[in-house]
């Protein structure tokens, strides 16, 4: 299991250009570690992030001056190179603009029964530009979206679940906890399965279903063959757990 921590407390999680730098490096070596096979998403302190930093990024980006590392993956999904790996992420505190969009681009997303949500962008002057346009709307409904994209109205994490952006609500201070059990599990599946099933909902996502459908079968017969899917056979006939190698 891959962990990456938020960790900037003092400016409450906000990310400036070494904290945006730092976690995209953060899921490119994710990405490269063939033994990491989920990562969770946590921060450190009281909120989880404030979103971006605009005191200090604002000049950098109107300038063009802001790129992600070259060894370094956006971890809002809306630049290419993309992740291919699972991300579970864990909410405790104040989730504002690019956190809601962090939590939109997760796999697997656990939230604190207390935890606080916005989407502030249209208040600061921009629009939403980590993928919430798209994700928002999709999990969640325009009508629904547009109100608090539109608004900047907070909301709570009983909201956020009927919206569709978490997987579930847990008590304050065991978000992580239970975001590290869903990492655990997935951990234990198939590798190159578990990568065949993100491309494939990713394809749907970015190009629409017609097109992943069309590569469904292409990436069930490239797996066909694969030491995972005989090793998860003959577990399934002895009774017991798999040991996947990836391969």
């Amino acid at each position: 299991m891959f962990l990456i921590g938020l960790d900037r407390a003092g400016k409450r999680n906000a990310f400036d250009s070494a904290m945006l730098a730092d976690l995209s490096l953060a899921i490119g070596e994710y990405e490269r570690d063939e033994a990491m096979r989920c990562a969770v998403l946590f921060a450190h302190g009281e909120h989880f992030t404030a979103g971006l930093d605009l005191l200090e990024l604002t000049p950098k980006l109107a300038s063009g001056g802001f790129q992600y590392p070259s060894e370094g993956i956006d971890p809002w999904g809306v630049s290419k190179p993309r992740r291919t790996k699972p991300v579970v992420v864990a909410v405790e505190g104040t989730c504002w603009t690019a956190g809601i969009e962090l939590v939109l681009n997760a796999d697997i997303a656990i939230a604190a029964r207390d935890a606080r949500f916005a989407h502030l962008e249209v208040l600061r002057g921009i629009p939403p530009s980590g993928g919430s346009t798209v994700r928002f709307t999709q999990a969640a409904g325009w009508t629904d979206a547009m109100r608090y994209m539109l608004t900047g109205e907070t909301f709570d994490a009983a909201e956020a679940l009927r919206m569709r952006l978490l997987t579930e609500v847990v008590e304050p201070g065991q978000a992580l906890a239970r975001a590290i059990e869903y990492a655990e599990r997935i951990a234990k599946a198939a590798p190159l399965a578990i990568r065949a099933t993100l491309q494939s909902a990713f394809q749907a996502r970015d190009e629409g279903a017609d097109a992943a459908l069309s590569q469904l079968n292409e990436l069930l017969f490239g797996l066909i063959r694969s030491e995972d899917l005989r090793e998860g056979v003959m577990a399934m006939m002895q009774k017991r757990e798999p040991v996947f190698k990836g391969r």
